[in-house]
């Protein structure tokens, strides 16, 4: 029997899921959650096979419970409707099992845990063309100016964190802006988030 953990944060689909996964005579729902830190906590308790999560969650992403499940013997999921590709490039750096799209039917979703309960990854194809149409273009230090500016804070508290002068994170800006095709920082801040490209 495949025991599972889903998360979730419309309770709607939540439920949905779980009835639906619930039917396959291989596979039993054995928890439920509605953010990261719930799916956690259901892990460590229930010790499952398979845990299948959505990546936008309130308290804590899928992506972000993801990373801490690394060291759990539990393959972790992502079911998205985000084909973005920070977003796949950071769950593959998790080492997840599948990441597939919420709209696959549920023959296929039952499927796809199977494979992945033998050790397969399975990966939606649409996801992959995504992820591979436009890497992120930013350098890793770029990255830290960039995850700064999204907190909005002023250049000089960046030099100050970064240990840079205030002439090198302006130039940091600049380039981003450049790479990043925008008019100006917000547009830079939007464009980072919708793409999914910050750590």
């Amino acid at each position: 029997m495949i025991r599972l953990v889903l998360a979730e944060d419309q309770q709607l689909l939540l439920g949905a899921l779980g009835a639906l996964l619930d039917l396959e005579e291989d596979m039993e729902v054995v928890g439920k959650a509605v953010n990261g830190e719930e799916v956690l906590a259901l892990v460590k308790k229930e010790q499952p096979d398979i845990c299948l999560m959505d990546i936008e969650m309130p308290v804590m992403t899928g992506l972000d419970a993801a990373e801490q499940l690394r060291d759990y013997s539990c393959k972790v999921v992502i079911l998205t409707t985000f084909a973005r590709p920070g977003y796949f490039e950071r769950a593959r750096n998790a080492g997840v099992g599948g990441y597939l799209l919420k709209d696959s039917p549920s023959e296929e979703l039952a499927q796809s845990i199977r494979q992945i309960m033998k050790g397969k990854r399975v990966y939606s194809p649409e996801l992959i063309d995504v992820a591979f149409s436009e890497g992120n273009p930013l350098t890793d230090r770029e990255i830290d100016v960039m995850q700064l500016l999204v907190q909005g804070k002023p250049t000089k508290t960046i030099a100050n964190e970064l240990f840079l002068s205030d002439g090198t994170v302006r130039n940091y800006i600049s380039i981003i802006l450049d790479k990043l095709e925008v008019k100006n920082r917000i547009e830079a801040v939007a464009k980072v988030n919708e793409k999914g490209w910050l750590k």
